[in-house]
């Protein structure tokens, strides 16, 4: 989600280096407060710290700095822990690793990690039945492209049809703002910026036209445009603008390259349009028109769409319909809708599509032929992990890869024969540091939520570690936009398991563990059970021993840490410490404020507080407004100057309110990436130093200094 110095007094203090029991400050900085109101359906809002918004202000720049000097002022004396936690992570992901390369036209594509380089380098070799060796192409070395930038993000990239262009965004902010660039991938020159706040791009069948979307203020994708190589850019033809602020566009091309489709979806509804790739100048068609509340995608089948459509229940069903007369009056009915288990996506090929789907709340992957012969479920032996789709660009391909992995098995590529339902190993990320998944156990429990909904918790920690009631327990959550949280693997989090720690997903309300229905009890007037339901996965587990109750720590991001903001408001008493990176917790004066990027958007996830209902929902979890005079955990919040989700001032505004409120001495500490955007540091060493120091914070609370 978008979400003179004598203005603050700033007097650094030193963590008291005698006690590790508290870690108390003796000052921190504290934000002036300048009166703002905003009288709206019979309230007063009052919001003190509004003045943090102007970012190009040097009094904000200045107070921002003050943060990080007094947050890092915390870390002092931890410099030898962090190096080595570090270490420790990178001694469990492979820097030197290549990826599977993929194929795609008459070339294949690979990725390969170098070590002490932050980026990738993207590489194609040409397809060969083993008579040569082929001769590898290096097409993008991202590190020399990010080489004098202090943020670099590769956005979307397509190959045209013959495989001489390469049209790319990039974006050196941090943003999520992308130029789009065209390189000839004979000559190796670039072309462009061509168009800037590019959102996706695809080629027509005749190399020379190439369609894209861009944003609007908003950040909104509004726009598809078509851009002939052979013409200047301000001549790029508008082919459509979304006129309705609740959807966004996406052009992409069908997997077998004969169409262009663009798609205009919201949080609840979706609309897609096509043309013949080689015929980019006519008018593209709707397949079906846009319902309120029915979202579709589509896949190409020869001549027919292969259709994903909740119009008949909101876990969706299959269909089939003719590309030449698309109706839902001509449907074929491929897989019905059912009410316990929720279709998440399809992948059409020329025998077979694969379903990605979910029942009992974990993934799943089933095989179904098109003329009825086939029809199977991929078994996995774990009992929670997490599968996604790898790269498949074949059509006429008769397997398809994916990656596996879990809290304790290491991500790994596989090949799934769709005529035999077989898996084969093609390469895992096996962690070359000492590392032996024997030694840990990874389990499935449920939590009790107040309305008696079963909660599901995945767990991990480390057997000979683990004395019940003694450990220190880790949750992390996120629990919004319908987004799954999967067991994956992770080599950061194998330094704190290898300390005692239990780690622990909930799996709560607001995500799609059980399809579309999870989510819809988890937003706008059902949102509240987002935040009971962590609450109580975390009074389930410190009930069944698996942490101490006094070593909870808990976790989220974004809209995690949102719900990081609503709980700890509910029940600090629960938790030790907390880690919310760039938090949208300033939610009321966020909705309320159509000109930030999202906002309208989404009103459908969380409802519009122009509406007196909704605003009064809202207002009663916002953890900006629900600050109160009493003790919270200790904190770490993280935010990031460039992020164009959650703006910084939502964290900023949120700390410096909640200095002034706390009762406790318990350090708040707010760390600002002064060059950055949502995700952070875009290097990956960048990333795993800035883990390493999250790592700390908890093991410094804790008084664990090795």
């Amino acid at each position: 989600m978008t979400h003179s110095l004598s203005a603050f007094i700033l007097t650094i203090g030193m963590a008291s280096c005698a006690s590790q029991k508290d870690f108390v400050l003796t000052s921190a900085p504290i934000a002036k407060k300048v009166a703002h109101t905003t009288k709206i359906h019979g309230y007063e809002l009052q919001d003190n710290y509004r003045w943090l918004q102007k970012k190009e202000d040097k009094e904000v720049i200045s107070y921002l700095k003050s943060e990080n000097t007094y947050a890092q002022s915390w870390f002092n004396g931890s410099k030898k822990l962090e190096d080595k936690l570090n270490s420790e992570i990178i001694s469990y992901i492979n820097e030197d690793y290549e990826e599977v390369p993929s194929p795609y036209g008459s070339y294949l594509y690979g990725s390969r990690s170098k070590k002490g380089l932050q980026y990738p380098i993207l590489y194609r070799t040409k397809q060969s039945d083993g008579a040569a060796v082929p001769k590898e192409e290096v097409y993008m070395d991202l590190n020399l492209m990010a080489k004098n930038e202090k943020f670099f993000d590769l956005g979307d990239q397509e190959i045209s049809p013959n495989e001489n262009l390469l049209a790319f965004t990039t974006d050196t902010i941090g943003f999520r703002q992308y130029k789009l660039f065209i390189k000839d991938l004979g000559s190796n020159k670039i072309e462009g910026p061509l168009a800037e706040k590019v959102g996706s791009v695809a080629w027509a069948a005749d190399n020379k036209t190439l369609f894209y979307t861009i944003e609007d203020h908003a950040k909104r994708q509004y726009r598809v445009y078509r851009h002939a190589l052979d013409q200047k850019s301000k001549e790029d033809v508008l082919v459509y603008e979304e006129p309705d602020e609740r959807f966004s566009v996406y052009v992409h091309e069908s997997l077998d390259r004969t169409l262009i489709y663009f798609s205009s979806s919201s949080h609840t509804t979706s609309e897609q349009h096509f043309v013949s790739a080689k015929t980019p100048f006519e008018a593209f068609k709707v397949i079906l028109p846009r319902k309120q509340n029915i979202e579709y995608n589509v896949g190409l089948h020869g001549a027919e769409f292969i259709v994903r459509i909740n119009d008949k229940g909101n876990n969706f069903r299959l269909i089939s319909i003719p590309v030449a007369k698309p109706s839902l009056k001509k449907a074929k009915e491929l897989i019905p809708h059912r009410k316990d288990v929720s279709l998440e996506d399809v992948d059409v090929f020329a025998e077979h599509y694969v379903l990605s789907e979910r029942a009992n709340g974990l993934e799943r992957l089933r095989i179904r032929s098109f003329d009825g012969k086939q029809d199977e479920l991929v078994k996995f032996p774990e009992p929670t992990y997490s599968i996604s789709a790898s790269a498949n660009h074949v059509y006429a391909s008769d397997v398809y890869r994916y990656k596996y992995s879990s809290f304790i098995s290491p991500i790994g590529t596989y090949e799934l024969n769709l005529k035999d339902g077989s898996s084969r190993l093609l390469k895992e990320k096996t962690p070359p540091g000492p590392y032996d998944k024997n030694n840990y156990v990874s389990e499935r429990i449920f939590a009790k939520a107040k309305d008696g909904t079963k909660i599901p918790i995945s767990l991990v920690y480390r057997k000979d570690l683990f004395k019940k009631g003694e450990n220190p327990l880790h949750i992390y959550g996120y629990g919004s936009y319908g987004y799954a949280m999967s067991a994956s693997f992770s080599a950061s989090r194998i330094p704190l398991l290898n300390r005692g720690f239990v780690m622990a997903i909930a799996h709560i309300r607001g995500g799609s563990e059980y399809g579309k229905p999870w989510h819809d009890k988890g937003k706008m007037q059902f949102k509240m059970n987002t935040f009971t339901d962590f609450n109580s996965v975390t009074e389930e587990l410190v009930s069944q021993k698996y942490g101490a109750k006094d070593k909870v720590f808990i976790e989220g991001g974004s809209a995690g840490g949102l719900l990081m903001g609503t709980v700890v408001n509910l029940r600090p008493d629960l938790y030790r410490g907390v880690l919310s990176a760039v938090p949208f917790v300033d939610v009321l004066n966020t909705m309320l404020d159509k000109d930030l990027p999202l906002t309208i958007g989404e009103y459908e996830e969380w409802g519009n507080p122009n509406e007196k209902v909704a605003f009064e929902r809202i207002k009663e979890y916002s953890p900006y407004d629900n600050l109160s005079a009493k003790n919270y955990p200790t904190m770490l919040v993280r935010t990031s100057l460039h992020d164009s989700q959650v703006m910084y001032w939502e964290p900023a505004k949120y700390v410096a309110k909640l200095r002034t409120l706390k009762t406790d001495s318990n350090p708040l500490l707010f760390l600002i990436d002064m060059n950055a955007g949502h995700g952070g540091s875009s290097g990956r060493y960048d990333s795993i130093r800035e883990r390493a120091q999250e790592l700390v914070f908890m093991l410094k609370v804790l008084g664990i200094q090795n």
